[in-house]
């Protein structure tokens, strides 16, 4: 059966395309009505293929390494995400908080009733398998992140006493749902890849406490106004996880040759865009002079989202589709030599915007470009895959008169 996840993920991707092609007409000036929403063009990949493919994946990928059949499609959780994700996308461009607090109210629960779905496969035990508590843990960032973003819109943020409300809601879900999640899905995907665990049980789980650990502290500092006491611990903590990871995934790739392919080389210097904010953020705090803390603090979630999220996509999502749409038990991991420069040079370009004020908007023009190019040209494998399934699947139905 066609996973449902998985073609939302599908469908979300195309939409990025259309949204980083506007992005490029905005700052050319040639489509200057659609300025204002940048947040938007970043939340189809964060709340649509990032979440699509999350929720989608992580059952199957569960009840893969325990060697049982992918679960049956939870339909009320694929209802609620849909319904909630079309209800913010409605509500976040119009500024409309009932449509905001009923799209986040709707994603919320989905991502309870996904939580209760993993507990329940009873996988925890299971022998080589350490990605549980990553996924549950991520989860519980994004519950977090869902919560202040609402917030942001409403004025939940006084009550709940958050000093900088926005840094909260990307931390919780950059350095919590994400990091985490993606760390769990290399867990799982690699020993598929390598027939090989990607480290022992005993570095998973340090990297584990060190990086949810370190998510808190940097979740906890701006609610806490910016308490250094918990920032700066947060910040070593989950450099120090995010560069083990990044270590063990290196040995782990090259020991099996995969750096021939583009694939390999998308998943580890996507780690670079997310390390790089993360070692700014020291200089920002101690107000170095000529760091422009305000511009980064605006400009680098893009790059973050762009450079780092999508370019993991680039490398996992033809994998997921052709393993889970296809059902190829050799699936291997997507994305090519174009979609590998033209994604990190867009990324570059957008830092470089940062402290080139002057020439910030041909830039960001050139920048998102760029990132159209690297998305067409890794989508077109994930399309491909997703259009060979559906013609499969129509075959295999049942002909009417």
């Amino acid at each position: 059966m066609l996973n449902p996840f998985l073609l939302m993920a599908a469908f979300y991707l195309i939409v990025a395309i259309v949204a980083v092609a506007d992005a490029a007409l905005t700052s050319f000036g040639l489509l200057p009505w659609f300025t204002g929403l940048p947040w938007l063009r970043v939340h189809f990949i964060t709340i649509g293929v990032f979440t699509e493919a999350a929720f989608g994946v992580l059952p199957a990928f569960l009840a893969a390494r325990r060697g049982a059949p992918p679960p049956t499609t939870r339909w009320d959780i694929w209802l609620l995400l849909n319904a909630g994700l079309v209800v913010l996308l409605a509500g976040i461009p119009s500024i409309n908080p009932a449509l905001i607090i009923t799209g986040g109210t709707l994603v919320f629960i989905a991502a309870l009733l996904l939580i209760l779905q993993l507990r329940g496969l009873g996988l925890a035990q299971t022998p080589g398998n350490g990605s549980l508590k990553f996924y549950v843990t991520g989860l519980v960032y994004l519950l977090t992140g869902i919560l202040v973003g609402t917030g942001l819109w409403v004025g939940w943020s006084e009550p709940l006493r958050i000093g900088v409300p926005k840094e909260v809601h990307i931390h919780a879900n950059s350095w919590g749902f994400a990091s985490l999640v993606f760390a769990g899905l290399l867990i799982d995907l690699v020993p598929a890849l390598t027939a090989a665990p990607l480290a022992s049980r005993r570095t998973t789980t340090s990297i584990f406490w060190a990086m949810a650990l370190g998510a808190l502290g940097l979740v906890l500092g701006p609610w806490l106004h910016g308490n250094l006491f918990a920032t700066v611990p947060g910040l070593v903590l989950h450099i120090t996880a995010t560069v083990w990871l990044l270590v063990v995934l290196v040995q782990a790739l090259r020991r099996h040759g995969l750096f021939a392919r583009a694939g390999a080389w998308h998943l580890v210097v996507s780690y670079v865009w997310i390390l790089l904010p993360v070692l700014m953020a020291p200089l920002i705090l101690l107000g170095v002079a000529n760091v422009p803390g305000a511009d980064i603090e605006a400009t680098a979630p893009q790059a973050l989202v762009y450079g780092w999220m999508l370019q993991f996509f680039y490398a996992v999502t033809p994998y997921f589709v052709a393993r889970w749409l296809l059902r190829d038990a050799n699936a291997r991991l997507g994305g090519n030599w174009l979609s590998l420069a033209a994604v990190n040079l867009g990324s570059v370009l957008i830092w470089a915007s940062i402290f080139l004020v002057e020439i910030r908007a041909p830039l960001h023009a050139t920048s998102y470009v760029l990132l159209g190019v690297s998305l067409v040209a890794a989508a077109w494998e994930t399309i491909s895959i997703t259009l060979t399934a559906l013609r499969r699947a129509e075959q295999s139905a049942p002909q009417t008169a």
